[in-house]
């Protein structure tokens, strides 16, 4: 059984207690962490080792930063989405380990959706859509996980209402979301648990967490092949209720040794 994992732990300098104390006491296989906001020089790589884990990154100052720790050695094939080489924010790093290719996905925000940067994900969106129908034709074990901040359904979503003009919600983020989903991607979590109200993120004001009004924006989007291996999925809250925890918490998978 291989166990991938995918967290936002905004801020892995901030987060790096809880981070260590996860690992020890989860041990997943593969982790993809999303929005380090550390440049990859900075990243605390020693920490991680001592952890068990080598670790290949994807970063920048402040904002945005990917990383795949791993056991066992990391191939890199990418540290960025392909399809725009003018495009400096660290949101994409892709590599194969434990005999799968992982890559960890921080997709844009788009808020506000009058701006740019609603522009700008959509844009996002297209290009992995374009890099996933390139990844299928080499009809591997692949697993695309990470903040996807688009919650797919209305069951996704505490209060859809309200959320209905938000960039993570509005119709064209949840279509660009389905298309990947049409290329024969599954969503891990959803092949497994069909219940509504099951979230991965809770906005740090409001109270959001203590009253469970969240989003499942973080996902996992397999390949057929990986979709054959699949033994469980599920979200564990348990860091959430932390103190000085990260707004998101994590999300896994299991996969299946090969015969």
């Amino acid at each position: 059984m291989i166990k991938i994992a995918t967290w936002n732990v905004n801020s892995v300098k901030a987060r790096l207690p809880h981070l260590l104390d996860w690992l020890a006491a989860t041990t997943p296989d593969v982790v993809l962490l999303q929005e380090t906001k550390v440049t990859d020089d900075v990243f605390p790589a020693l920490e991680i080792a001592g952890a068990g884990y080598r670790a290949a990154t994807s970063g920048q100052k402040t904002y945005n930063g990917v990383a795949i720790l791993s056991k066992t050695p990391i191939e890199v094939t990418a540290r960025a989405l392909p399809g725009d080489p003018t495009d400096e924010q660290a949101r994409y790093v892709e590599g194969r380990t434990a005999g799968v290719r992982v890559a960890s996905v921080y997709l844009p925000n788009g808020n506000p959706v009058d701006s740019e940067k609603y522009t700008y994900k959509l844009a996002w969106m297209a290009r992995l859509l374009r890099h996933a129908r390139d990844l299928l034709v080499g009809e591997e074990v692949f697993v695309l996980g990470g903040d996807y901040n688009v919650a797919p359904a209305d069951a996704d979503v505490f209060d859809p209402r309200a959320w209905a003009d938000d960039a993570l919600c509005l119709p064209p983020s949840r279509a660009a979301f389905r298309r990947l989903l049409h290329l024969g991607l599954t969503d891990a979590f959803r092949a497994v648990n069909i219940e509504a109200g099951r979230y991965t993120w809770w906005d740090y004001r409001a109270g959001a967490w203590a009253r469970d009004q969240g989003l499942r924006i973080d996902h996992f989007l397999l390949s057929p092949q990986a979709t054959d291996r699949l033994a469980g999925a599920g979200i564990d809250r348990t860091p959430r209720g932390w103190e000085k925890a990260s707004d998101h918490t994590p999300v896994w998978c299991n996969l299946d040794e090969t015969s």
